[in-house]
């Protein structure tokens, strides 16, 4: 097991904290909700899984437009951990927001999950380049998997409190609603974010950046100009940046996607639950398998690895009959979601110049987030066309076979 300091295992927290909403908000009891509460308005499930697809598109959108703009301000020294907390908290509020939207508003509740998306996301760029500031090269493939790692765990323990309190709800243990139970979940969910984002806060400082100067609103676009010009003169950067805009939009869209592809499939709420719980402590020694594996065969080559392993997803999807068929693709997605994430983090933060690590993470969250708006609607349009969902993740094998060739090009 890698000893990490103070500052590794502060920042490696943040995946820990913010993971909760991942799980449960993104990937689970959200979508569920938001699926039942579509249904209950007179519309599909499979309308409900277009919705949620269009509407992970929009929010990633979003964030593809302002990622590289707020990485290229919180290059200068001592901005970077500002933004980092403006947009974590901004995050954390609007999710407790979600539990004050009455029951049949699903308009507002999505445009709700909207802003805490964006402000998620946002963080999660000022969060990816502090490895540069808190690690050095050789160790930074194991402290990103280790983030990923402790993130799984420290995301099954709010969620397993909150499916416990809606699976006592549903069994007539505790007298309140499936509503007012979901409800609490996002308020649980806010709560353990907030409160293991702050030794991230009260730990790690930017080491590297611009020398502090002053700056408005022309010259961010100015600067942002001069990084892409910058950026797009890197050959090797460039070329890697292409195949994680394809194969991270399928990564991205199997994760947000999950819960509704398996509510169409006629599984139940709760055996969900279960499959997606189990599939977060599976996740956790393989992330770290994939750290141990970069470290003797190279990190790059752990990246062909979990692609191919997606191509072999999407096809299992398309023949997909029943639960138990779920569960073995759920096991299949747990073994390396967390080590192509992690591996991609750490491979593009060594190729890159540390003092304008923000500025670079700009770029490379636009590329996660413009996929992110490619993937999702491709599975709503897809879907929508056909009436089968099982089509619309077949559809996403091709963005995996792009993003392999791709990675290949980069020398």
């Amino acid at each position: 097991m890698l000893k990490m300091n103070k500052k590794e295992l502060s920042w490696a927290l943040y995946d820990w904290a913010n993971s909760a909403f991942t799980m449960t908000v993104v990937s689970t009891i959200l979508p569920i909700y938001f699926t039942n509460m579509v249904n209950d308005a007179g519309l599909t499930k499979e309308l409900a899984t277009s919705y949620w697809g269009y509407t992970n598109s929009i929010a990633s959108l979003i964030v593809a437009v302002l990622s590289p703009l707020m990485g290229g301000v919180a290059d200068y020294m001592g901005v970077k951990k500002k933004f980092f907390g403006i947009f974590t908290f901004a995050g954390v509020i609007f999710t407790w927001v979600m539990a004050f939207i009455p029951y049949g508003y699903w308009i507002p509740l999505l445009l709700t999950y909207v802003i805490s998306m964006i402000g998620y996301s946002l963080s999660n760029v000022f969060y990816d380049s502090f490895l540069t500031d808190i690690t050095t090269v050789d160790r930074m493939d194991t402290v990103s998997t280790y983030g990923y790692a402790y993130g799984y765990i420290g995301s099954t323990i709010p969620f397993i409190v909150c499916i416990g309190i809606i699976m006592a709800v549903q069994n007539g243990m505790i007298g309140i609603s499936s509503v007012t139970a979901t409800k609490i979940s996002f308020v649980i969910t806010g709560l353990w974010w907030f409160l293991f984002t702050l030794p991230m806060m009260k730990n790690v400082e930017q080491m590297h950046g611009k020398p502090r100067s002053e700056f408005d609103i022309k010259g961010i676009f100015v600067e942002f100009k001069e990084s892409f010009v910058k950026i797009i003169k890197d050959k090797k950067v460039v070329v890697f940046l292409i195949a994680y805009f394809f194969y991270i939009d399928g990564v991205d869209t199997i994760i947000r996607m999950a819960a509704s592809f398996g509510t169409t499939l006629g599984i139940d709420s709760t055996t969900l639950l279960i499959i997606l719980l189990v599939t977060q402590f599976v996740a956790f020694p393989f992330a770290l398998i994939y750290g141990k594996l970069a470290q003797r065969y190279n990190g790059k080559n752990m990246l062909f690895v979990a692609i191919f392993i997606y191509m072999a997803i999407c096809v299992i999807a398309y023949f997909m009959k029943s639960a138990r068929e779920f569960w073995l693709l759920s096991m299949l997605v747990a073994s390396s979601q967390g080590g192509i994430q992690a591996l991609s983090r750490s491979y593009f933060a060594k190729i890159i110049p540390k003092e304008n690590s923000n500025e670079y993470f700009g770029f490379y969250n636009i590329f996660g987030k413009f996929a992110a708006i490619m993937g999702p609607a491709l599975v709503g349009v897809i879907t929508q066309i056909t009436g089968n969902v099982k089509n619309g993740v077949l559809s996403l094998l091709i963005l995996f076979l792009v993003g392999f060739i791709m990675l290949l090009k980069n020398k």
